[in-house]
């Protein structure tokens, strides 16, 4: 939970005597008492416009950490929902809201005494935990920063008077309790990286988090490998002539091959997971450096665009596993000998341009899944914390489990069309007299002859795996968390 405290200690460390009367142009920070919120509110938006402009220079009467001149600026980009470059009354509000709401959860984990106010010894002990070590002269000089009344200890109205006007948009401990890619596999490859912060990156805890990752989603896929193999079937073979249902496509999996061959194609599924993380994840940190972003923690819509082109690098890489995975999956009793054998025969029959069947569809299908998974995700988080984290932002498991499944089954059903088009376009050749066909004419071709309904064959067992994946590798994650030594939160 003390990771969240990082940006807010590391704000003010270098600036904790800076409390005191300054001389200069309207908008630099003076050393008056802080107003009550209401008064906070009118002085920054002005009495007549009631708007506050990015550009614009009003005087404020709170002790702002950073420079003077950035503030309206930061406020302004924190708080702007319709990203109109402009700070209306409604969303100033909604922005103090939401922000005291972070406030709290950050003053709680730093009361370690749990009475109601923040010493200069709790104030080192947080900071220790974090692997940062002060000395009690400089723990004192940032609590003066804050205080008041001289008592040299500091309360909530206190904290909460001297940071809620100071923009912090990502605090690190709602994203350790809310991680959820590395957590929740569903046997899709589209969702976007987490994060981690500076310590996990620093101490080696971020390999380990994948790791655990990797192992819960290989547990994970092979527990549902049979429904993932009949999805494929059904994408691949079921029209209004066969009307495949699920017991049917069972039954008939078994008597073809028997109860071992519901899991053909699950080898390489989990094979595939170690170098797709591992790509994915050194894709995404370099790509976050490129957006520009000066935050630890990058916003929804960097993340969605650092996310989706790592996720397009990696599975660039890896995806002759993909369609590898779709033939193994397809193949009958004693067409391939394993992978490597049908490797061999697709290359010698189809040449190496059928690695890459159905790649356009899949790279299409990167932004509608994440996006959407991301979306709803957040939405769902956001809505969580602002109703019921009153002390703490840990949701609990459950509420967890149902964030992740909700995001996923939505995200699933955005870019399910792309993802039948792309199975299909991967299994051409292994069906005897079928045509080579493009994205858009197989588009065409399955709406002309099924309707719009053909677009989701498999769609139920498809989402028939998704609970059970999610909890699966919710509990073997946090079981080989512990395992590697990761601290759980």
């Amino acid at each position: 939970m003390l990771q969240m405290l990082w940006p807010f200690l590391s704000s003010f460390l270098p600036r904790a005597g800076c409390q005191g009367s300054r001389e200069g142009n309207d908008n630099e920070v003076r050393g008056t008492p802080a107003p009550a919120r209401g008064d906070q509110m009118s002085s920054f938006l002005g009495k007549q416009d009631r708007r506050a402009e990015a550009t614009e220079k009003r005087p404020t009467i709170l002790l702002v950490v950073g420079p003077a001149e950035q503030f309206p600026k930061k406020i302004v980009q924190a708080g702007d929902k319709d990203l109109d470059g402009q700070l209306d009354f409604e969303e100033f509000v909604h922005y103090l809201q939401d922000h005291e709401k972070k406030l709290r959860l950050v003053f709680k984990s730093l009361d370690k005494k749990n009475d109601g106010r923040i010493d200069a010894q709790e104030i080192m002990q947080s900071l220790r935990d974090l692997g940062v070590k002060i000395s009690e002269q400089q723990a004192e000089k940032i609590l003066k920063s804050m205080d008041k009344n001289g008592t040299m200890t500091i309360d909530w109205n206190e904290w909460r008077d001297y940071h809620l006007l100071h923009p912090v948009e990502n605090i690190p401990e709602i994203i350790l309790y809310w991680k959820h890619s590395t957590i929740f596999d569903v046997g899709e490859n589209l969702t976007v990286p987490d994060e981690f912060t500076v310590e996990e990156r620093q101490t080696g805890m971020w390999w380990r988090h994948l790791v655990a990752g990797g192992g819960a989603g290989a547990v994970s896929r092979t527990c549902t490998a049979p429904l993932d193999r009949l999805k494929v079937l059904m994408q691949v073979h079921a029209s209004r002539s066969n009307n495949m249902c699920i017991v049917g496509g069972f039954t008939q999996m078994i008597r073809e091959g028997g109860a071992k061959s519901l899991w053909r194609g699950n080898g390489i599924n989990v094979l595939k997971i170690a170098p797709e993380s591992a790509i994915k994840f050194m894709a995404y940190e370099q790509i976050k450096r490129l957006v520009g972003s000066d935050q630890e923690t990058l916003r929804i819509h960097e993340r969605l665009v650092a996310g989706s082109l790592a996720g397009a690098i990696a599975q660039s890489s890896i995806y002759p596993m993909e369609v590898l995975k779709t033939r193994m999956a397809l193949r009958k009793t004693g067409q391939y000998s394993g992978m490597l054998d049908c490797a061999r025969k697709i290359l010698a029959r189809e040449g190496m341009a059928a690695f890459y069947k159905g790649y356009v569809p899949n790279m299409l299908g990167i932004i509608p899944y994440a996006g959407i998974d991301l979306a709803v995700y957040e939405t769902l988080k956001n809505a969580w914390l602002q109703r019921y984290a009153v002390n703490s932002a840990d949701p609990g498991v459950f509420v967890l489990l149902a964030c992740g499944t909700m995001s996923s089954t939505c995200g699933q059903l955005a870019s399910y069309p792309l993802a039948l088009v792309r199975t299909r376009m991967q299994a051409q050749a292994s069906i005897e007299g079928a045509p080579e066909v493009t994205m858009s004419s197989l588009f065409r071709q399955i709406l002309r002859t099924e309707g719009a309904f053909g677009l989701y064959r498999g769609l139920a067992p498809n989402f028939m795996k998704v609970i059970p994946a999610v909890s699966i590798s919710y509990v073997v994650y946090e079981n080989l968390k512990i395992t590697l030594g990761v601290q759980s939160r």
